[in-house]
């Protein structure tokens, strides 16, 4: 069973245009597995999760997101060493077609990878420092790592105002979900359309990522799902 999808179209492709490959990992989010794997999430986050955007409508789509994130905690080693050969793998057959390699491990999770040792040596960010990771989170100390290679994104929750603040003092870009259209500011910030590409690491600093709600979100206004007057 792949654990990543190494995306030709859709969102992810567009870094095509910046000269990048792209894989990316979805798990099950939330607690639609054996454990939680969103520890952050708030009820209107799980309520308006991409997980059922695109391919995430069928079945035997998420019942392979299920079997992967069972898979990572019942042999989180066997699964990270199956991940880092994907990595390797990918990076090689982006590179063959005259492309660089990135890679987002929280697709649709909310996971530490950048602490997870494989096979008790180092991270996949230390174990593959010629590729560019990146992810959104809702964890705070999330953004306190120390691997150049690896580019963390702020999410909001709908509930989590007092981290924003301290995502923003940090200098750090904060993800929020927009209804059907992005204001031009938000908490005082520029918001940019996130929505161009995934590759955060190409954003200018100090922004809003905006993003326009997918999936079930598209029916959902609430604290996650902001309405733009």
């Amino acid at each position: 069973m792949p654990l990543l999808n190494y995306y030709s179209q859709t969102k992810m492709a567009k870094g095509e245009a910046f000269g990048y490959k792209t894989a990316i990992l979805h798990l099950a989010p939330y607690d639609l597995s054996i454990k939680n794997v969103c520890p952050k999430a708030s009820p209107e986050c799980a309520a308006a999760c991409l997980n059922t955007s695109g391919r995430g409508q069928m079945g035997s789509v998420q019942r392979a997101r299920i079997n992967k994130t069972n898979l990572f905690w019942e042999n989180k080693n066997a699964f990270l060493q199956q991940l880092s050969q994907e990595i390797e793998t990918l990076k090689k057959r982006a590179r063959s077609q005259g492309f660089k390699f990135a890679v987002r491990l929280n697709g649709t999770s909310d996971l530490p990878w950048h602490k997870f040792k494989v096979d008790g040596g180092g991270t996949l960010q230390e174990l593959h420092p010629d590729v560019q990771f990146y992810e959104y989170t809702k964890v705070l100390n999330y953004l306190d790592h120390n691997h150049k290679n690896l580019n963390v994104t702020f999410s909001d929750s709908g509930r989590n105002d007092s981290d924003i603040d301290k995502a923003i003092a940090k200098g750090v870009n904060v993800a929020v979900v927009f209804q059907d259209k992005l204001p031009k500011t938000w908490k005082g910030r520029r918001v940019i359309n996130g929505d161009k590409h995934d590759l955060r690491f190409k954003d200018p600093g100090g922004v809003i990522v905006g993003l326009v709600a997918k999936g079930q979100g598209r029916k959902i206004s609430n604290k996650f799902i902001k309405a733009v007057a």
